[in-house]
């Protein structure tokens, strides 16, 4: 789960960009879009946010992405990232994965507990974003969207070797999970964009 970011552009230079993006996987090119400051829909249209300043949609053209999941950017891929779930339903991946591979991101299920979507999460830092160590810092209750959610905290060394740290606040509201994750690189640009963060969390709102 980088800006969902950190993606990209880079699937040559970076894997996954170090899995920055969650809607990323191994197809199709990127594109960026600006997103503006006042209240826009993300994913696929079952949350909105309002950012506190510019920042650049990923969007992938050619191929179709998973239509769940968008993910932004503020200073490139490889420095930070956010990313959204917008309310994704029982037995769908995070990503495109193929069949044949041997390891495999799990789907997300609706009773799925805090811990079970840790531990989907880190499998996908560390299957499709490279990651070879991924820690858990802490995993609370917080509420999100009016209903009881989490907080993840966690970080993550890839194999460009540069440390990165990450928090999720989501929850799993009538079987389908909303996310918002931000991941960006430990030094400097984690704090710089935290606020950023929390603001964009506290816009949300969820809409049917």
């Amino acid at each position: 789960m980088k800006t969902l970011i950190k993606l990209f552009l880079l699937a040559a230079a970076v894997p996954l960009a170090a899995c920055s993006s969650l809607g990323g996987g191994d197809y199709g090119i990127s594109d960026y879009a600006l997103v503006r400051v006042h209240r826009v829909n993300v994913g696929d249209g079952g949350m909105s946010v309002v950012p506190p300043r510019l920042y650049n949609r990923h969007r992938r053209i050619l191929f179709e992405d998973v239509r769940d999941v968008e993910d932004w950017t503020l200073n490139g891929p490889i420095l930070d990232g956010m990313s959204f779930i917008s309310g994704m339903k029982s037995g769908r991946y995070l990503i495109r994965q193929r069949r044949s591979a041997d390891q495999q991101v799990p789907k997300f299920r609706s009773d799925m507990t805090p811990p079970e979507i840790e531990a989907m999460l880190e499998s996908l830092y560390r299957v499709k974003g490279g990651a070879v160590d991924f820690r858990t810092l802490s995993l609370q209750p917080r509420p999100f969207l009016g209903a009881n959610g989490f907080q993840l905290d966690y970080e993550h060394l890839d194999t460009d070797e540069l440390w990165r740290r990450g928090r999720a606040v989501g929850a799993v509201i009538d079987g389908k999970l909303y996310l918002i994750l931000l991941d960006a690189a430990r030094s400097h640009y984690y704090n710089a964009m935290l606020p950023d963060f929390e603001a964009i969390v506290a816009s949300a709102q969820r809409h049917a």
